[in-house]
């Protein structure tokens, strides 16, 4: 899969993608990721990019001839690929529709804004305009490399093992249940004895409850979509008697 960046930062990018996973996956040739900066398609001496703003107004607004080029020139590089641009009034990213791009196997082009955003026609250009949150960042290139990191782990390889993706908070809308490794004591705090037992069932069994008891403690907003697999209710019956009897200790 190709990530294509947009950006007036490339060495922001390259320096993210220049570690850990996702060097891995691009030294495999799992992922490849590019950099256009806008200011290659400029005309002037200094390289404008941006202006004020028309009507009048504090800051400097992203300037659509240089940014309209360099999304062609994306479009060369992937003429089907899907042109995301960040802006508060998109959609806000959930783990659903990280897995909605994912599925979609197709190549992704990042619109990185800055200043006080872009000229509205070059966000007109944009397949898919994505919020990351309400909250206000320098640039996009975050924004990016969130979708990039989260999407590319849904790529065949890129993890090792496929069930990783698969196994995580957000899955079906539950948090991932609480994980251990050795010591089996430390400073007194030990491992629960369900994940010594070698009994898989049990061990299955603990892990669904704990992800519906770390779901309804933390985000109960949750668990109206949550994916609920029969037996489920059973459990949650027997968090909430823990619970009240966890108030009157």
């Amino acid at each position: 899969m190709k990530f294509i960046f947009i950006t007036l930062f490339p060495e922001l990018v390259e320096q993210a993608c220049g570690h850990s996973i996702l060097k891995r996956a691009a030294d495999a040739g799992l992922l490849s990721v590019t950099c256009i900066n806008p200011r290659d398609f400029t005309t002037d001496k200094h390289r404008t990019v941006d202006d004020t703003p028309c009507g009048g107004g504090v800051g400097m607004v992203l300037k659509p001839e240089p940014f309209s080029a360099a999304i062609a020139e994306a479009k060369k590089i992937s003429p089907q690929g899907i042109l995301i641009a960040f802006t508060p009034a998109g959609r806000t990213l959930c783990q659903s529709a990280v897995e909605k791009l994912a599925a979609k196997e197709q190549d992704i082009i990042f619109l990185c804004g800055h200043y006080e955003g872009f000229d509205e026609r070059i966000l007109a250009q944009a397949d898919l305009k994505i919020s990351i949150g309400d909250y206000v960042l320098t640039g996009g290139e975050l924004p990016a490399l969130v979708i990039m990191d989260a999407v590319s782990r849904f790529i065949p390889g890129v993890l090792g093992k496929a069930e990783s993706a698969e196994d995580e908070s957000f899955t079906a809308s539950l948090l991932e249940y609480p994980q251990y490794t050795r010591p089996i004591d430390f400073s007194g705090a030990k491992v629960p004895d369900v994940l010594l037992s070698g009994n898989h069932a049990h061990i299955k069994r603990w892990r669904r409850k704990e992800a519906i008891r770390a779901t309804y403690c933390l985000r109960p907003d949750l668990l109206a979509k949550a994916d609920l697999l029969e037996g489920d209710g059973t459990l949650f019956l027997e968090i909430l008697e823990e619970l009240k009897g966890n108030e009157h200790e």
